[in-house]
């Protein structure tokens, strides 16, 4: 097999790392990269192939390629307009969206293999999550039903997470030794974990200064006392055979995580009554929170080993 891909949104930060992820993807091929400015000129991005040119960024140019995947990189508010083109006339070909757009939407399969491996298999319609829920959800999915309220996450952020086009949040002037907070009420990703979780969240968002990577740290509020041992053993066992994430027993690192595909989970604490915890995660923004796992999802979506062209 060999999956024809097309995708849109290749220029940002996102869409450069999965060009470079699908150019050494072993049953994949990009056939198609639209562009709204750069059309008929060459792409020039690290992986795609020399004789490959922008397209017009329409859907009817990336249809006559007969694709197999498309990648929707577009920014949140433009995912569902491709969709619905895409719908209209070529239903059994896949769509992957990296935005906002679909996450909330239940006739879309919200792709986050560790919660939902069964569905994406064989999807067609998959909202990749945010990098923020990633993190998130992998740090509370273990006890959340053991929760009395909701847990509250406190995350920070590189700056590569608010694009490259320029904005306060990637400003470097602003972000010069300096952690800034930003939508501290109503986050998309906030939304997107009720979803999941079907339980209220609180999510506190941060960026800094550095340019990938992101960590959060989760505060729990348990109904029933704990000890570190048991909570300890609960993620353990929840993640053993989880190729992707990585449980520890020590804080995990940011730097540790930058440039790798998997998630770390670790550094689980228990209050002395029992009754409050924290745990930390880690990742990627860029591939563990974006890329590799819409990689991830085109792989199960066509029936192939989650760990293709993950290496």
């Amino acid at each position: 097999m060999t999956l024809r891909v097309g995708m849109i949104g290749a220029r940002g930060y996102v869409g450069g790392e999965l060009v470079r992820l699908l150019a050494g993807h072993p049953e994949a091929e990009i056939v198609w990269i639209g562009s709204t400015s750069r059309g008929g000129h060459p792409v020039e991005l690290e992986g795609a192939k020399a004789d490959l040119v922008y397209s017009e960024a329409d859907p009817d140019s990336l249809l006559r390629r007969e694709v197999d995947v498309v990648f929707l990189g577009v920014p949140n508010g433009e995912a569902k307009g491709w969709a619905s083109s895409i719908d209209a006339r070529a239903k059994d070909t896949c769509i992957i969206d990296l935005s906002t757009d679909h996450r909330l939407d239940e006739q879309w399969v919200y792709g986050n293999p560790e919660h939902n491996r069964t569905r994406v298999a064989g999807a067609r319609r998959i909202a990749n999550p945010g990098c923020y829920a990633t993190a998130a959800l992998l740090a509370i999915a273990p006890v959340a039903e053991c929760l009395r309220s909701p847990a509250t996450v406190f995350g920070v952020s590189g700056y590569s997470g608010a694009g490259a086009k320029p904005s306060p949040r990637n400003d470097p002037d602003m972000l010069r030794d300096n952690v800034v907070p930003y939508t501290l009420t109503d986050h998309s990703h906030e939304r997107e974990l009720e979803r999941v979780l079907r339980q209220p969240v609180r999510l506190l968002p941060h960026v800094s200064s550095f340019f990938r990577g992101m960590m959060c740290t989760v505060a729990l509020s348990l109904r029933a006392p704990v000890t570190r041992e048991l909570l300890f053993e609960r993620y353990r066992s929840v993640y053993s055979n989880e190729h992707f994430v990585r449980f520890i027993e020590g804080v995990p690192l940011l730097r540790d995580a930058c440039l790798t595909h998997h998630v770390t989970v670790g550094g689980v604490s228990v209050a002395s009554d029992g009754f409050s915890a924290s745990v930390v995660s880690v990742l990627d923004n860029l591939l563990a929170g974006a890329a590799s796992q819409a990689i991830r999802n085109m792989n199960l979506a066509f029936g192939l080993n989650e760990e293709l062209g993950l290496a």
